[in-house]
C-alpha cells in the first residue's frame, strides 16, 4: 500500500501560482511513477500530468503544458505540481496518484491515490 496525501490547495486569482505537494508514505516512492489529476464540479476526473520512477521524464495534458510544472523529491517522498499562470477554469479538486507503469493517462491505470485538494480559481 501506497498512502498520498496532498497539500497545497486553496483559493488564487486568475493569473497566480500555487504550490501542490503530496506526501507518500507507505512503500518504496521511487518504485512508482507518480501523476496528478483534477476533477472540475460536473466533470469527469482528467489527466494533469505525470512523471517518471526517478524524475528524468515527464508529460502533460495540452490544457496544462507550458503552466504546470510536476517535479518529485525521492528522498523526501513527495510529489509536487507547480501550476502558473492560473485560469478559472483550473479550478477542480487536484489529487496525485501512484501507479507501477509509464506513460498512462487514463486514471483506471493508477493505483493508489490521495484524498484531494481543492483548487479555485476566481476571475
Amino acid at each position: 500500500q501506497v498512502q498520498l496525501v496532498e497539500s497545497g490547495g486553496g483559493p488564487v486569482q486568475a493569473g497566480g501560482s500555487l504550490r501542490l505537494s503530496c506526501a507518500a508514505s507507505g512503500r518504496t516512492f521511487s518504485n512508482y511513477v507518480m501523476g496528478w489529476f483534477r476533477q472540475a464540479p460536473g466533470k469527469e476526473r482528467e489527466f494533469a500530468a505525470a512523471i517518471s520512477w526517478i524524475g528524468d521524464s515527464t508529460y502533460y495534458a495540452d490544457s496544462v503544458k507550458g503552466r504546470f510544472t510536476i517535479s518529485r523529491d525521492n528522498a523526501k517522498n513527495t510529489l509536487y505540481l507547480q501550476m502558473n499562470s492560473l485560469k478559472p477554469e483550473d479550478t477542480a479538486v487536484y489529487y496525485c496518484a501512484a501507479t507501477k507503469d509509464w506513460g498512462h493517462r487514463g486514471a483506471e491505470n493508477y493505483d493508489y491515490w490521495g484524498q484531494g485538494t481543492h483548487v479555485t480559481v476566481s476571475s
